[in-house]
């Protein structure tokens, strides 16, 4: 975002909107006016005699010169469409024109770019970034115009103070201007770049697969048509450093109508981009640990249980909640309770593989999906190395604290072919170890289940408390009676 001091260094731009609907013509100005990197002023008129009086008036006062003109060519007093754009172009071709189109009628709005449009936007397609975009390039594209064909020095002022990169080549893509900002971003300087073969000046990936993408300058001039980049590209620096972009590129056409190189407008966007994978991540992670949360699990488990089902392999859910969680957290406080629970998870995700998912379900239950188990064996082992894990002493200000858990363990297929259902069944699993005295795991077996759903546990639980070990309930309440006597915490904490 720019601050108000770099907005008043941008030479303000007259848009023309001729438009006779009000509502889309509020629309379209508070999207043009609202910007944070230009200066737009729009000027609305309904008519397309309106229009022709505006635009023959050009030269009255060069304050209210027009430097771009959007049109929809549903006009009240239009003789039709194409008529319509070819009296508005003709009255001022100097200007860009962009078309707006209903989907309906796409196939004028094509026609309207042949006659000397720049671009056309379907209204039920574009938002205000998209628009504002558009508008931007087509500006931009016209100053190269205008270059190109004699108004060297005003050109060479207007592309400096864009808020865009802009890099234009001749017929044959080799390089034969780059504006001041696309020279940082590319790290090749006018002087160098000049001559150059445009993949060599901009060398771009796909921030995906890094393959090479295609030179857009030469599909453009061979295909003589505008397109923009797909998202995810990667420019790629003269010092080897990235930049995250988003461009559009167009032909460059002399008078006669005849392609004479072409322009690229792009921007770097490393900082929207950063700003969408994070909040990306945030939607789909606990804020507290960062682990998956329910969102992303259920993703994970649904594509887990159709590569399973896929290749006739086995996996595992294990439903997990810490034993008496809730006292201890309402004896030492949130601060400390947060802190173990962190704490936790670290080790959870310590006990598993890369290829296995730990997600926070919710308050002090985690769910892990073990994504590729040959049988119950392999679950089990995991359940006991969690198990010990987690009952391995926490230290707070040289005090030690204990926790213990119950966990359930619902496997695919034998006990449900859905994600719904394994979790639910993994649960009720895990509240069977719970009631049963926590500290262990527990099978979940559904045959022959009663009521109470725990029948089917009978002989299916294992702790692994060793022997001679005081139990839970004995250890947690002299863990806890521990750090009681310890009101203030030290805040650094170890788990060793």
């Amino acid at each position: 975002m720019q601050s108000r001091d770099a907005r008043e260094d941008v030479i303000p731009q007259n848009i023309l909107l001729i438009q006779s609907d009000p509502s889309d013509a509020a629309g379209i100005r508070n999207a043009l006016m609202r910007s944070n990197d230009d200066v737009f002023c729009v000027a609305w008129v309904r008519r397309c005699s309106e229009a022709l009086a505006r635009l023959s008036a050009q030269d009255a006062d060069p304050a209210e010169r027009i430097s771009a003109a959007l049109v929809d060519l549903s006009l009240p007093d239009s003789r039709g469409a194409i008529d319509t754009f070819e009296r508005l172009f003709h009255a001022a071709p100097q200007i860009p024109f962009l078309v707006l189109s209903d989907s309906d009628d796409e196939a004028i709005a094509r026609l309207a770019v042949r006659s000397g449009a720049q671009d056309y936007l379907i209204k039920t397609r574009f938002d205000s970034y998209q628009l504002r975009k558009a508008v931007r390039s087509a500006l931009e594209r016209t100053v190269f115009a205008n270059a190109r064909l004699g108004d060297q020095d005003r050109a060479q002022v207007t592309l400096d103070s864009m808020s865009d990169a802009v890099v234009s080549t001749d017929v044959t893509g080799r390089v034969t201007y780059l504006n001041k900002l696309a020279a940082t971003l590319t790290g090749w300087s006018q002087l160098d770049a000049a001559g150059r073969p445009f993949s060599e000046v901009f060398h771009i990936v796909d921030g995906v697969s890094r393959e090479v993408i295609e030179d857009p300058i030469r599909q453009t001039i061979a295909k003589d048509t505008a397109f923009g980049l797909a998202p995810n590209c990667i420019l790629i620096r003269r010092d080897g450093r990235e930049v995250a972009i988003e461009d559009s590129v167009a032909p460059i056409h002399d008078r006669r109508g005849r392609v004479t190189g072409a322009v690229m407008v792009f921007r770097d966007a490393s900082a929207a981009r950063a700003l969408a994978l994070r909040m990306s991540h945030l939607a789909q992670h606990d804020a507290l640990t960062d682990l998956p949360n329910r969102m992303l699990l259920d993703d994970r488990l649904t594509q887990g249980i159709a590569l399973a089902r896929r290749h006739g392999q086995n996996l595992s859910v294990l439903f997990l909640d810490l034993d008496r969680f809730k006292q201890t957290n309402d004896a030492l406080g949130h601060d400390v309770g947060d802190w173990l629970l962190r704490c936790a998870a670290r080790r959870l995700v310590a006990c598993v593989r890369e290829s296995d998912t730990v997600c926070r379900y919710g308050g002090d239950e985690f769910v892990i999906l073990l994504s590729d188990v040959t049988d119950a064996r392999g679950a089990a082992v995991t359940a006991e190395k969690i198990l010990r894990a987690l009952g391995a002493p926490y230290r707070i200000d040289h005090q030690k604290l204990r926790l213990t858990a119950s966990i359930g363990i619902a496997t695919y297929p034998n006990d449900g072919h859905d994600a719904t259902t394994l979790v639910k069944n993994a649960d009720s699993a895990m509240y069977h170890a719970k009631n049963s005295g926590g500290g262990m795991f527990c099978f979940y077996g559904g045959q022959g289940r009663n009521r109470t759903g725990v029948d089917g546990f009978a002989g299916r639980c294992m702790t692994t408390l060793p022997p001679g070990r005081q139990q839970p309930e004995q250890e947690m309440e002299r863990e806890t009676r521990l750090e009681l006597a310890t009101p203030t915490l030290a805040r650094s904490c170890s788990t060793n």
